[in-house]
């Protein structure tokens, strides 16, 4: 990190503000990534003060007690997600993330699944202090959502949530079926890093297709007076994004484009995986069809990681946002992989 800073002082560091800006985020989020670790350290330093003025008092304070074991306590905590953070030490960890979830099989049982996760992760988002911005979505044909597009803003957003991509099964009775049957649906997550403006690909204006139409989700009045929703069909790999939860074409269409970079550079990164894979002769599921996590809400209760067998009976709590021990547990799995 000081070397970072040192070339912010260089004369000449502004000639290329593209680099320079590359530069200010790495430098920001470094310092970002170390401020626990100091928050930690001045904490535990004052705790080692006050236990020392408490052990030179000749009284006993049950105040002064109850405050030590409620720092020690509170420190504990503290490391407890430190020694987690270190175990995201991946390439894009500390980025934003951009995550889309898509009905599968299951009509409007899956269309109500896709609300329900959506739902769950605003909640795991607003517990742990991320911003969220809704992108797109697509409302089902009765009930809940075709698919919803939205950005997770915060450090180590993508090193979290990228536990959550793949296929999650539902099992429950559906409140959609007269006869009371109980059903499987499925929804697909997807979770993509966010990348920095610098490190974006060129796209060529001439292999994209811009449409532009009258917005369709709940937005308002005025958002549905005008032609703001804005869809990008990317020619040469048939990608198509659409955004349209925003009142002004304008930012429907940069939010479209930041969208659109991290798909392109995600399917760089996953076709650079599968070349690397086919050389060293490697047989690998493809990611999109596997089934990582089921929940079943009748005729009992649990909700079970299929990679790492983390499992919980407290269903109500998981689809509240708690979702914190299946990231861990993935995380370590990782690690334990690599």
């Amino acid at each position: 990190m000081a070397d970072l800073e040192e070339r912010t002082a260089v004369p000449g560091f502004w000639d290329d503000p593209d680099a320079a800006q590359v530069v200010l985020q790495r430098l920001a989020r470094l310092k970002e990534a170390i401020a626990p670790f100091c928050s930690l350290q001045r904490g535990a330093t004052d705790l080692a003060d006050l236990a020392e003025m408490a052990g030179e008092s000749d009284e006993e304070d049950a105040d002064l007690a109850a405050e030590l074991e409620a720092e020690a306590s509170r420190l504990q905590g503290e490391l407890a997600k430190l020694e987690l953070e270190t175990l995201l030490g991946g390439e894009h960890d500390s980025r934003n993330a951009i995550i889309e979830i898509n009905a599968g099989a299951g009509g409007t049982e899956s269309c109500d699944w896709v609300q329900i996760l959506l739902r769950m992760y605003l909640r795991w988002t607003q517990e742990h202090g991320y911003a969220t911005e809704v992108a797109d979505e697509l409302p089902g044909d009765v009930a809940g959502l075709k698919s919803v597009t939205f950005e997770v803003t915060g450090l180590n957003a993508y090193g979290y949530l990228k536990s959550e991509r793949g296929v999650h099964r539902l099992v429950r009775i559906s409140p959609f079926d007269a006869n009371k049957r109980r059903h499987t649906s499925f929804a697909s997550v997807d979770v993509i890093p966010e990348m920095d403006e610098a490190e974006s690909i060129d796209i060529n204006p001439d292999e994209l297709r811009v449409d532009t139409y009258r917005a369709s989700s709940a937005g308002g009045q005025h958002v549905n007076k005008t032609d703001s929703a804005v869809r990008l069909t990317h020619l040469p790999t048939g990608i198509v994004v659409t955004c349209q939860n925003e009142r002004s074409q304008h930012k429907n269409r940069a939010m479209a484009m930041k969208v659109l970079q991290a798909r392109l550079m995600e399917r760089q990164r996953r076709e650079s995986d599968a070349k690397m894979a086919e050389l060293r002769g490697e047989q690998q599921a493809i990611e999109w069809g596997n089934q990582i996590r089921s929940y079943v809400f009748q005729p009992y209760t649990l909700v079970k990681d299929h990679r790492t067998g983390c499992e919980t009976g407290d269903v109500i709590r998981v689809m509240d946002g708690a979702i914190d021990p299946f990231m861990q547990a993935y995380l370590q799995w990782q690690g334990g992989k690599s």
